[in-house]
Formats: structure tokens, C-alpha cells, sequence
């Protein structure tokens, strides 16, 4: 996500937290919604986890290389884009950082090498995401992930502009060949260190902009994976195992298992998904776009596709769209009751 530092919103004044809390209408009632509206409290609560979750002290290791170079074929070209989730901050081995765990797993899966590029930067908002864009198109990438969102919620950024900045990056790559898979806003309600009713605002503003970012990703013919808080309620049960020592940034198991995640969509969108069948959970199928990003912005782990029905892209309610929450990986079955499933690892992504 970013700078640690900033995960309040900017210029949250009394007035601003008072209204946003009335319009967005969060909380289970009358009682929740009036300490929401109290700008004391907002701001109380914004001072303590500016105080509580440290700032950024080094950067994440780099995982720029060929991986899998013995197997045969043309490396296939993947760049990394985003903030500091995508980057891995907070991990402290390149083995560990998403790019690399992603960049294993393609490899294994497909039995190809892999020609791994991170342009991903601690602290990004989607503003910057253009630059990453133009380092990324001089690799001549077959596919980008971009994982971005989370600074644009601290930073209170306008939520149109963060959309139309990551449209315009993903309509960029798209035009230059690349397939383009986006991991959406994380739920940063799922952060400990933020208290209600600053959560519960944080839980709104990261589902809204997640379920617009994936209208306008798919829209521009792109793939999007629901992060939500980063897949599931392994992190909601386990904070202490799943988050770093920061406790805002993902830990080596918690990038593992967001790794996971994406690495299904990853192959479906280089068109190696179909032979390997992923398991569908119940609630995949087709779904309007609209209706499709919202289901998708409270599963975590939900991937979110462009499809057509009966040969036509658009329905009554607009763009056609497929939903699947995958079984892939031990992810996708999380909230189901029974044993815990084992966090995935390196090994566990091949």
C-alpha cells in the first residue's frame, strides 16, 4: 500500500468526516452512524494510528530476474506495478515478494521461464501508475499486475481520478499486447491498528473504490481479482501471523496467500487457465458488470472477467460479466467451516 504513515485520510476535518459518514451510511444503526458523525472521534482515532503503525524503514527486496531459466521455450514477460503490495514491502527475501511468488508459480505451472520486472513503488497512488507504465512497455511485457488502491484510500485522492488513471494504464497495455490482471483495493477496515468507527469509514471507502475499479478494469479489457482484506478471513483470525511486524503490510505468509490468489487469473489471462480446470466455489456465474464488481468488492479473492451471452457483450443492466470465486490453492474456501487450509507457499504455488 504505501508509507505507513499515511493511512488516514488527508484533511479530515469535522465537517468532511460528518458528511461522508451521513452519506455513505455506514454502521448497523442510529447509535453507529452518530459516532461516525463525531469529527472528535475521527480524529482522536486518526492521531493513534498515525502514532501506532510505524513508517516505511527500507525498501522491499528486488525481484527482477529469469526465473525457472532451465525450462525450455521463450520467456514469458511479466512487470509488477502498483504500491507497496506489489512491491513486497515488509518481506525481507526475494522469494518472498508477490512478483517473485507469482513469477515461480507461471513458471512451474507452465513450464516456461519466466522474465519477472517490478515497476511497482512504496507509497504509489494510481496517479503515478502512467510512469510505471511507460518503464514496463520498454520490456515488451506479455502480462502486467497491478496492485494499487490502498494509498488512494488513506490519501482521501478523488476516487474518479484514481479509476480513470488506472483505466488509462490498463487501456495503455492493452493496446501494446499486454494482458493486464488487477488486484483491487485491499479492505483496509481489516488493518488492527484502525479503530471504529475509523474502520468501518476505511471498510467503505476500499469496498467502494474496489468495486469501481473493477467495473472500469473490465470495461477496458482487463481481469480483476478482489483483494478485499487480502483473501479472506485467514487475516481477519490470524493478524498477527498473517501481518508484518508494521501490522498494515502483508507478512511473508500474507503475501503468499494474495499470491495465490491472483496466480489462477494470472493463467487464464495468458490463456493457460482452461486445461487446468480450476474448481468453482458456489456463487461463480454470470453476473451484469455492475452487479459482478459489488459481489466481488465483499469476497475476497473473487476474480471478475468480461464474458459474452449469447454472443453479445452487453445486457439490460450493461456489460456481461463472469464471477468466480475459486477454490484454487486453498483459496476461495476460506470462510468455509472445517480445518484451517495451509498457507500457500513457494512450493505451494506450483
Amino acid at each position: 500500500m504505501g508509507v505507513a504513515g499515511s493511512v488516514v485520510p488527508v484533511g479530515s476535518r469535522w465537517q468532511r468526516a460528518r458528511q461522508i459518514a451521513r452519506l455513505t451510511a455506514i454502521g448497523t444503526g442510529a447509535a453507529a452512524a452518530a459516532v461516525v458523525a463525531t469529527g472528535g472521534v475521527l480524529l482522536g482515532q486518526a492521531r493513534q494510528a498515525r502514532r501506532t503503525i510505524p513508517m516505511a524503514e527500507a525498501p522491499p527486496p528486488r525481484c527482477d530476474g529469469v526465473y525457472g531459466a532451465k525450462l525450455p521455450g521463450p520467456p514469458v514477460t511479466v512487470v509488477v506495478l502498483g504500491d507497496s503490495t506489489a512491491a513486497g514491502y515488509g518481506v525481507h527475501r526475494r522469494r518472498e515478494t508477490p512478483g517473485a511468488l507469482l513469477a515461480t508459480g507461471l513458471s512451474r505451472r507452465l513450464q516456461r521461464p519466466v522474465r519477472l520486472h517490478r515497476f511497482a513503488v512504496v507509497g504509489a497512488i494510481s496517479a503515478v501508475l502512467r510512469h510505471q507504465v511507460e518503464a514496463a512497455l520498454e520490456c515488451h511485457p506479455d502480462i502486467a499486475v497491478i496492485l494499487i488502491g490502498g494509498n488512494d484510500v488513506t490519501n482521501r485522492a478523488p476516487f474518479a481520478l484514481a479509476v480513470r488513471y488506472l483505466v488509462d494504464a490498463v487501456r495503455t497495455l492493452r493496446a501494446a499486447g499486454c494482458e493486464v490482471v488487477v488486484g483491487t483495493c485491499p479492505d483496509l477496515g481489516a488493518i488492527q491498528p484502525i479503530q471504529p468507527p475509523l474502520r468501518w469509514l476505511a471498510r467503505h471507502w476500499s469496498r467502494q473504490l474496489a468495486a469501481a475499479q473493477t467495473v472500469a478494469v473490465v470495461e477496458a479489457g482487463g481481469w480483476t481479482v478482489s483483494l478485499g482484506d487480502l483473501v479472506g478471513p485467514r487475516f481477519a483470525a490470524e493478524p498477527t501471523r498473517m501481518f508484518g511486524r508494521d501490522r498494515f503490510h502483508p507478512s511473508a505468509e500474507g503475501y503468499a496467500m494474495a499470491a495465490a490468489a491472483l496466480l489462477p487469473t494470472v493463467l487464464s489471462a495468458l490463456g493457460a487457465g482452461q486445461e487446468r480446470r480450476p474448481t468453482l466455489v458456489r456463487g461463480a456465474g454470470v453476473r451484469s458488470l455492475p452487479q459482478a464488481a459489488q459481489e466481488a468488492a465483499r469476497h475476497a479473492g473473487t476474480e471478475v472477467s468480461g464474458i459474452r451471452v449469447r454472443g453479445r457483450e452487453r445486457g439490460p443492466a450493461g456489460r456481461w460479466a463472469q464471477l468466480r470465486r475459486r477454490a484454487f490453492f486453498g483459496v476461495g474456501a476460506m470462510s468455509q467451516p472445517g480445518p484451517a487450509v495451509d498457507s500457500p507457499t513457494l512450493e505451494g504455488l506450483a
